[in-house]
């Protein structure tokens, strides 16, 4: 490949420290390209997923403070890598992307009328697509940069000097500056009009000197959420290090392999989830227009919150298939102080449309001071939602739901039980559908007459402890199941 004037990030990481060099050049000596391939992944994987843990921490404290938005800026390439809807609306996500130059992802800005231009650049902070250059090496490359007021980061996977696949991150303010030297040249020939916008979140969030706290958190939290390796020839043999490789009888305490059904799962999420999160970004672009008729607007909405739905549906199945790979118990370092009045604000409107739509009534019953508990905020909602969801699922149309939540000793205590309507009880005998749900793999159940997925009740449970909680499951003989889910409080609320 010819080179660019512009430098790639992986050559400015590689370049900012002869290490990562050196250790690709041992690792093409050692293995063959696609294994290191596949360490790279993982490692970039892992990364994604504490850096999304170190930001929603942040986030969390900076709302409890009362800081206003947006709280920094990631620029991610050529795909998103945040889709959790509380970081997004709390953060600047920009993405670069090799094929937008000629479709709707920079249109909605370009439309608009130059009077309009300007404000809608001071205001935009949510997030935007931007395109590259056809034949920019950069699109060969995943990114990401972020700049926020807590810390600095550049990452990527792409290739060592030696061309060798490698994954490399930096928290030093003269790499992250570098990296965004190289990236905003690209943006300034095909996006001009989004500069000044970027360029004022730049001066906003400067590259920091990284704390050795961030940096080892990240770290420990890089390999905590590492995905279990691939074996290698045919099961024989499975990596242990760079250069060694033994026997898995050999290990006696050696994880299970990965089944195919969850592997397909993880590729099946993450290919829905980014489409899907690339169309949200472009329709809440376009909600921002003044100029649409109300119908559109109301369609756009719908879109929006499809895709909302869809992207966190397939998100808590790709948590689940996490947590299926993983021989570790759930981390704690993911867990932290979560506003269930948040949770509740956001989420109650949505199960009442979800259980009228199908016929069912729902009320929630909250304590008059609702606690904090300890939980993964970016999780919860949308385990809860799919609790929910599962349980109107098998119930008769005209049942009513009651969700009541209460303290209980040094936990908080969710209840989901069903009343049936009095005809339909009287009818029947039964408020739930004789629906039967058939197992697909080790964590999915399919209902035949709708074609709904769900997990299964085991791998909920498992879900559910991994966000500090607890799921008891019971069966009464005028409800049916009954679902109760306990949460940790917070320890200044038992304190107090």
């Amino acid at each position: 490949m010819p080179k660019w004037l512009l430098p790639t990030l992986s050559e400015i990481l590689a370049l900012s420290d002869p290490t990562w060099a050196i250790e690709a050049s041992e690792r093409s000596s050692s293995n063959r390209v696609a294994l290191q391939r596949v360490r790279a992944e993982r490692e970039w994987s892992g990364a994604i997923a504490a850096l999304s843990v170190m930001l929603q921490q942040k986030v969390t404290e900076a709302e409890a403070d009362g800081t206003e938005h947006p709280n920094g800026l990631v620029l991610s390439g050529p795909l998103p890598v945040l889709s959790q809807p509380d970081l997004m609306a709390n953060l600047s996500a920009w993405t670069l992307t090799a094929n937008a130059l000629d479709s709707i992802a920079w249109l909605p800005l370009q439309l608009l009328p130059a009077a309009e231009l300007a404000g809608a650049i001071a205001t935009d902070f949510t997030s935007a697509a931007l395109p590259l250059l056809p034949g920019d090496p950069l699109a060969t490359e995943q990114f990401c940069l972020v700049l926020t007021p807590w810390f600095s980061l550049v990452m990527v996977l792409g290739e060592g000097l030696t061309g060798t696949p490698a994954f490399m991150f930096s928290f030093m303010p003269e790499v992250v500056e570098r990296a965004w030297e190289a990236i905003r040249p690209r943006i300034l020939l095909t996006s001009s009009h989004q500069i000044q916008a970027l360029d004022a979140l730049v001066r906003q969030f400067p590259p920091l000197v990284p704390n050795y706290q961030t940096v080892m958190q990240f770290s420990r939290l890089l390999l905590e959420h590492l995905p279990e390796p691939l074996e290698e020839d045919g099961g024989q043999r499975v990596e242990l290090h760079s250069h060694e490789s033994i026997d898995p009888e050999l290990i006696p305490d050696a994880p299970p392999l990965r089944a195919p059904d969850v592997e397909l799962l993880q590729a099946i999420a993450h290919e829905v989830r980014t489409p899907l999160t690339t169309i949200r970004t472009l329709t809440r672009l376009l909600l921002k227009r003044t100029d649409l008729p109300p119908d559109a607007v109301k369609r756009l909405e719908v879109i929006d919150r499809e895709c909302s739905e869809q992207i966190d549906r397939f998100g808590l199945l790709f948590r689940a298939a996490e947590l299926e790979t993983t021989s570790a118990q759930p981390f704690a370092s993911s867990l932290t102080r979560t506003s269930l009045a948040q949770v509740f604000q956001q989420s109650i409107p949505r199960w009442k449309q979800q259980a009228s739509q199908r016929g069912l009534t729902l009320d929630v019953v909250l304590p008059q001071k609702m606690p904090a508990v300890v939980s993964d905020p970016s999780m919860l909602d949308k385990a809860l939602t799919s609790l929910i969801e599962r349980f109107t699922r098998r119930l008769a149309a005209g049942s009513h739901i009651r969700v009541e939540v209460m303290l209980a000793g040094s936990q908080l205590k969710l209840q989901l039980q069903s009343q049936p309507e009095a005809h339909t009880a009287s009818s029947t005998g039964r408020s739930h559908h004789e629906s039967p749900l058939k197992s697909i793999g080790r964590l999915l159940m399919f209902q035949p007459e709708t074609g709904s997925l769900s997990l299964n009740m085991a791998v909920t449970k498992t879900l559910f402890q991994s966000l500090g909680g607890k799921l008891i499951v019971r069966q009464r003989p005028e409800q049916g199941e009954v679902m109760t889910v306990f949460l940790p409080l917070e320890m200044s609320v038992l304190d107090a």
